[in-house]
């Protein structure tokens, strides 16, 4: 169920220093620590010896000792010592190492043939390295399927109900939607003319009356969603292809598959007004945080429900359209990853 040969956000930038940590992305469990350099080593998460994670590991200098019986590995995984000092080291016992590259003050790793990480297949998070615009943002670990959060993130109608507080308003639900295909990209856009603001935008936009309110939400094969939010004063001109005359924000979404069943959530906001205000970036990010929490419990919710009830289906409606074409291009592009396999098989 995941795709092999992508990049994947294994952790933001302030999260790896010096100490390894651990993190399983894609099932496979990852060692990550910076060297001195400040670049970032990957290792597979287990000493080829007994298996001791190596994230349990000693550093010494940029290389990482296993605490078990002392194998040292420099940060490619080769073999420096072995458990006795007078041994040669054994390069048949190298530890697996990823490819890595931080952008976008995240952290991606290669999971699949590393002969084929090409830094130009990260998705395109422009908004969060662009001059006039600020990012920020956090993480939270979930206990679901990834394709669920796929499922909700395309599907911004659930605003109405589960973010009635802050996001939501009836008119979600009201306004039609479009979906469309383009390659390995799925686009659903909303457009909602003169409606009220609801209580983030209305803040956000520091003043009364009726908006023109826009949601165009793009996802990236095989977990990436970019949601293109804002609002405008009506008569400011602002139109679904072009919309800076308002508040706008970008809604950045890397869903990392950890396991079957749990998912690592990075979130944040990259935004085009007030980029120079941290007080209100730090009151943002605390107020998008409480709001993402109320998707985490949702989707916490299903995912049990889903193991609780096994002869049920999710089924979809027409809300459902950016999720449905969102799974089948994934479905797809896992299925042709297959191919080459079954071909080599037989």
């Amino acid at each position: 169920m995941f795709l092999k040969n992508r990049w994947y956000v294994a952790a933001w930038d302030h999260e790896v220093d010096r100490q390894p940590m651990g993190r399983t992305i894609c099932g496979e469990p990852i060692v990550l620590y910076r060297k001195f350099d400040r670049s970032i080593a990957a290792l597979q998460d287990a000493c080829p010896h007994r298996l001791l994670p190596l994230s349990m590991g000693i550093k010494e200098g940029d290389n990482l000792r296993c605490r078990y019986h002392g194998m040292l590995f420099s940060p490619d995984g080769a073999v420096l010592e072995m458990p006795i000092k007078t041994e040669r080291p054994n390069q048949g016992a190298c530890a697996r190492s990823y490819p890595v590259v931080e952008r976008h003050r995240l952290i991606w790793v290669w999971i699949g043939e590393a002969a084929q990480a090409d830094p130009a297949l990260i998705p395109d998070f422009w908004p969060c390295s662009h001059p006039d615009w600020t990012f920020d943002g956090g993480y939270y670990p979930i206990k679901c399927d990834y394709r669920l959060v796929i499922d909700n993130l395309m599907d911004l109608t659930h605003e109405t109900y589960t973010h009635q507080g802050s996001i939501g308003q009836p008119e979600l639900m009201e306004a039609p939607i479009h979906t469309e295909v383009r390659g390995e990209e799925v686009f659903v856009t909303r457009w909602m003319p003169g409606v009220n603001a609801p209580p983030f935008w209305r803040d956000a936009l520091k003043k009364e009356g009726p908006v023109d309110r826009w949601q165009i939400c793009q996802y990236i094969a095989p977990s990436s969603i970019l949601i293109d939010v804002g609002v405008a004063p009506i008569g400011a001109g602002a139109t679904i292809a072009n919309h800076d005359q308002g508040v706008r924000g970008m809604v950045i979404d890397a869903l990392t598959p950890e396991t079957e069943t749990s998912t690592h959530y990075f979130w944040g906001m990259a935004r085009n007004f007030d980029i120079r205000d941290q007080g209100f970036t730090e009151r943002f990010k605390a107020q998008q945080g409480r709001v993402f929490a109320e998707d985490v419990e949702v989707l916490e919710a299903q995912q049990r429900s889903i193991e609780a009830n096994p002869t049920m289906k999710l089924r979809a409606f027409s809300i459902d359209s950016g999720g449905v074409r969102s799974r089948l291009l994934l479905e797809r592009l896992i299925k042709a990853q297959a191919a080459p396999s079954l071909e080599a098989a037989e």
